[in-house]
């Protein structure tokens, strides 16, 4: 069976490929039936939910439910701990337990023996080491994976497989915990990435907070247990989503997140001139790329987009040309299946949305420079082309090397990276070849040596389809090599707390 799967900060979306149709999946709960999956984990002296059962949870005492799990993989490796209480728990392992009740639920409709082959959903802003550990769980949890797409580019295709058109597209992707927005031409069968920027920190997760702030200001918010910030959030988020154009009231039931604090009453417009500044940055993403060439039409999509406030804010900017989808929720999931139907005729290239390289000495040691591997732009090969390689070759002057790689959404003229950038961890290949066994090289401090200078060596890159980057580093001279995946896999341990993701609120536009 093969599927899309839309992996988002609060559902998860699930679309199948059935004989040129791509029907949602619908998931039993204790009230019925839901075309969506929670993504949300429950702890609770060291026991664990996930799914529908940490929803559940939420209505025991003791629990601590976890909102917007997605929303950490930005920044995390897969030592990286979350901060849950008193206590700490691997991020990563969260992550493989919620994508394995997925695949138990996916198991009561498909039975055990049915392959479940995925094409998988990631922002479109999302650096590599965010994909890995997206690819990494669901083949933990025994999914094959086809792929990875960009969310706003599966949403182009759900777009032009419905729409039968061709031109060029701006896809405006506000989710419930990430914004992205990509120029697509849409042609026939072929769809090409032409750019794409994002804002990781920005959703209906965010409206939902701010909500949870004028029900019962800052300070009453900062006493509230876990449990209750949780239990306020989900109300919010329900009376939001009930909001229509002609709303002018909301009602929040605080007798549901504890007994006796009653209700509240907010104007509708006091709630959309706190979040008016949020869209901001969105906006103006959004018109950086609408410049780019003549423009057919402007998609707006993803769970965050329902608010009325947007549709309205988009069709002050941009007119006639937005067109809102009519499954804001399910669009990129749709999109996935598409992709991962063979038969369905449509291909699209996707591509580095920053540049991925790393640090070299330049002036003879007197400064460093980024060296680009793959360039923002560069087009990712799709799931049956070759992969994508890059080759350096150098006679090196220390005894290791140190290699520090980094992503950068800019790179200026004098080789320095600009913009949004993401740190990876280092790694370390012994240049000596009196080195070459030492597994560990942390121990030994970096220094010119002769013996080095002498030896060739090859740095080989590869990338797949999802994003993956792996290098082999081999000491051409004297006959070995090391094959690294790249991304924070050092082992050293971070720490994040789920606050940490929270946007900070503007004051004003």
């Amino acid at each position: 069976m093969k599927l899309g799967i839309d992996f988002g900060t609060t559902r998860i979306v699930v679309a199948a490929v059935d004989r040129g149709n791509y029907p949602l999946i619908p998931f039993e709960t204790a009230d019925g039936t839901a075309d969506w999956f929670p993504s949300l984990v429950a702890l609770r002296q060291g026991e664990f939910r996930f799914g529908w059962q940490a929803w559940e949870a939420q209505a025991e005492p003791g629990w601590t439910v976890i909102r917007s799990l997605k929303r950490h993989l930005e920044d995390a490796g897969p030592e990286t701990r979350l901060a849950v209480g008193n206590g700490e728990v691997i991020l990563s392992d969260l992550l493989h337990g919620l994508v394995g009740a997925l695949q138990q639920a996916l198991r009561i409709r498909f039975g055990e023996s049915e392959p479940l082959e995925v094409m998988l959903g990631v922002p479109a802003n999302a650096n590599s080491n965010q994909r890995f550990l997206t690819v990494d769980a669901f083949r933990r949890a025994g999914f094959s994976v086809l792929g990875l797409l960009n969310e706003p580019s599966a949403a182009s295709i759900e777009f032009g497989h419905r729409q039968k058109v061709r031109g060029r597209l701006v896809v405006y992707d506000l989710g419930g915990g990430t914004f992205d927005v990509s120029l697509v031409d849409l042609g026939a069968g072929a769809h090409t990435v032409v750019a794409s920027e994002g804002i990781s920190s920005l959703g209906g997760d965010d409206f939902d907070h701010v909500l949870a702030e004028l029900a019962v200001g800052e300070t009453v918010l900062a006493a509230l247990t876990p449990a209750e910030v949780f239990r306020l959030e989900e109300e919010c988020r329900r009376q939001k989503e009930a909001l229509h154009p002609n709303s002018r009231k909301i009602v929040i039931d605080l007798d549901s997140v504890r007994d006796g604090l009653g209700q509240a009453t907010i104007p509708v417009a006091d709630f959309y001139e706190r979040c008016r500044p949020l869209l901001v940055e969105s906006l103006a993403a959004t018109r950086r790329l609408a410049a780019q060439g003549d423009l057919d039409g402007l998609y707006v999509t993803g769970g965050g987009s329902e608010l009325p406030l947007v549709a309205r804010l988009m069709r002050e900017e941009f007119g006639r040309k937005v067109k809102r989808s009519e499954y804001t929720r399910s669009a990129t999931a749709i999109g996935l299946a598409i992709q991962a139907d063979a038969a369905s005729g449509y291909t699209l290239r996707e591509m580095f949305t920053r540049n991925f390289g790393v640090w070299r000495e330049s002036d003879v040691g007197r400064r460093m420079i980024f060296d680009p591997i793959f360039a923002r732009g560069t087009r990712l090969p799709g799931p049956s082309d070759p992969p994508l390689t890059e080759r350096r070759s150098y006679l090196p002057v220390h005894n290791i090397g140190d290699f520090r790689y980094l992503e950068a959404s800019q790179v200026s003229d004098d080789g320095q990276p600009r913009g949004d950038i993401t740190v990876w961890d280092e790694i370390l290949f012994p240049f000596d070849p009196d080195l070459a066994n030492t597994k560990s090289l942390d121990a030994f401090p970096v220094q010119h040596c002769g013996r080095a200078t002498i030896q060739q060596v090859e740095e080989h890159y590869v990338c797949d389809a999802a994003g993956v980057v792996t290098v082999t580093i081999r000491n051409l001279t004297s006959d070995y090599n090391r094959e690294y995946r790249l991304g924070r896999w050092s082992g050293k341990t971070t720490v994040v707390t789920p606050s940490a993701r929270r946007r900070a609120r503007k004051t004003s536009a």
